[in-house]
Formats: structure tokens, C-alpha cells, sequence
């Protein structure tokens, strides 16, 4: 009897009070709480993380394709607008030397000519609906401006790499000191605007080429970054001794999270 008794007293004491599983339940709540902090804290910055690396990637993408762009410039054809968000030039194709002197086909420069041979080789033929470029000295003005067409002509059918045919025949007002010629397809402008409902960077190719710079959309072009919430573009032109730059100043923006790159390019501007 009393063996029962004293087994019956400890089953008592083994039990959990009330107020013990409070206490417990109080502990976990708190120990859940900060791990829930500290799961949420990691989520957000994984998010975070993610968001930042997908915005550089997207203003990286579109400064490379600029400063691919901007390297096949023709030499003094870049040019930027006064509000600094339109940035143009003339795509080339390739360049070489022409002949000047003989034997072979000269480029005559004293009266309108239809061919003549090039130095050495271009790496691609070039064709129809390109234009040949001799001595590009500015992009403004008619003196020695591809814009305006006075030193710019097409190229003629049969055109070779070594041999380049001119359509219609024509009379280059000036010859290149180290008589060059670049071969042009097409002009290119890059669109910023980072109006609220827009806030893109575009792409605009294969427009007419005209002597006043465009100010506005050219139809249809390529998005290159969307979320742009500033943009700049300036352009030293230096000399035909010393390189230009071309800096392109790129913002892009989303929930807070903000990148800003800086890309400057050198521009050989020897003609």
C-alpha cells in the first residue's frame, strides 16, 4: 500500500504546469520569430541581389552594342544632339587606301570618276546601296561632311575587294592625306528617353542619311534597355593626332534598386 502511494505521488510531479508550457510556448514564438527574420532578411536580399545583377546586365548589354557601334564609326561622324540623349554616326563597313598614283586605276580627283583600284585588299567586297567616303572632316556643315553628301557617293555593281566601282560617277572635292576611303552601309542613332512613361535607350538603323541630325523617333527601332532613369552622351572629337572620346553615362532603375555605368570609348578621327 504504501509502494503505491509513492509511485502514485511521483506520476504527479513528472507532468508539465501550466505555466512551464507557457514559458515553452513563449520561447519558441520568439526563436521562430527571429528565424523567420532572418529567412525573410536572406529572401529579400536574394531578391534584391538578383534584381541589381539582372539591371547591370541589361545596361552592359546595351553599352557594349554602343561602343561596338561607336568603333566602326566613320571617322568624325559622330555626333550628339544639345540635350545630350541623341548620339549619331555613320556605320562602316571597312576602309582601305585608294590608288592615287599609277600604274592602275586611279582615283581622279580632278573631274567625276566611276572606279578605282584599291591598295592591297578590303576584307569584304562591297556592294550596292553602300556608300564610298573620302576625307571626312566634320559631321556639321557641307565642307568635308558625309551628312551632306559632298564627299559621299554610292557604290557601283562589280565592286570588288580589290577593285571599288562608284555609282553615280563623282568628284571628291578633297583627297585623304594618307588616301583613305571607308566604305559606309547605313547611319545609326541611339534614342534616349527617359520620359516617365518611356524611360528606354533605342536603336535606329537604316533611315536616310540627312545633313541635320534627327531629333526625334525613326520609326520602328530596337530596344536596347528599358527602365532608364538618366542618360548622357558627350563627345570630345580631339584631332586627327589625338583620339576623340565618346563617354556614354547609362542610369536604369527598378523598386529601388539603381545601377549607374560609365563607359568612355577612344575614337580615331584620322580621315
Amino acid at each position: 500500500m504504501r509502494r503505491f502511494e509513492t509511485y502514485k505521488a511521483i506520476s504527479r510531479e513528472s507532468g508539465f504546469t501550466l505555466i512551464e508550457l507557457v514559458i515553452v510556448i513563449t520561447i519558441i514564438s520568439i526563436l521562430a520569430g527571429i528565424g523567420v527574420g532572418f529567412i525573410t532578411q536572406s529572401i529579400m536580399g536574394f531578391i534584391s541581389m538578383s534584381r541589381r545583377a539582372e539591371l547591370v546586365d541589361t545596361a552592359e548589354n546595351a553599352l557594349r552594342r554602343m561602343q561596338r557601334d561607336v568603333r566602326q564609326a566613320l571617322p568624325n561622324s559622330i555626333r550628339i544632339d544639345g540635350t545630350g540623349k541623341i548620339l549619331e554616326l555613320l556605320n562602316t563597313t571597312a576602309g582601305g587606301r585608294y590608288r592615287g598614283k599609277g600604274p592602275g586605276d586611279i582615283l581622279d580627283l580632278t573631274g567625276d570618276d566611276s572606279s578605282f583600284d584599291v591598295i592591297g585588299q578590303l576584307n569584304t567586297a562591297p556592294s550596292v546601296g553602300q556608300s564610298v567616303v573620302v576625307y571626312n572632316i566634320s559631321a556639321t556643315g557641307t565642307a568635308g561632311n558625309a551628312y551632306s553628301g559632298n564627299n559621299r557617293t554610292g557604290v557601283g555593281a562589280g565592286s570588288t575587294a580589290t577593285s571599288v566601282n562608284l555609282n553615280p560617277a563623282f568628284k571628291f572635292p578633297l583627297g585623304s592625306p594618307f588616301q583613305r576611303f571607308f566604305i559606309v552601309d547605313e547611319a545609326v542613332t541611339y534614342f534616349c528617353d527617359t520620359d516617365t512613361t518611356a524611360r528606354t535607350l533605342t536603336r535606329y538603323a537604316g533611315y536616310t542619311i540627312t545633313n541635320p541630325q534627327p531629333t526625334s523617333a525613326l520609326g520602328a527601332g530596337s530596344l536596347m534597355a528599358d527602365k532608364v532613369s538618366a542618360c548622357s552622351f558627350t563627345y570630345d572629337s580631339g584631332t586627327f593626332k589625338r583620339s576623340g572620346m565618346v563617354t556614354l553615362d547609362l542610369t536604369i532603375e527598378e523598386e529601388g534598386e539603381q545601377v549607374h555605368l560609365l563607359q568612355q570609348i577612344h575614337v580615331s578621327n584620322a580621315p
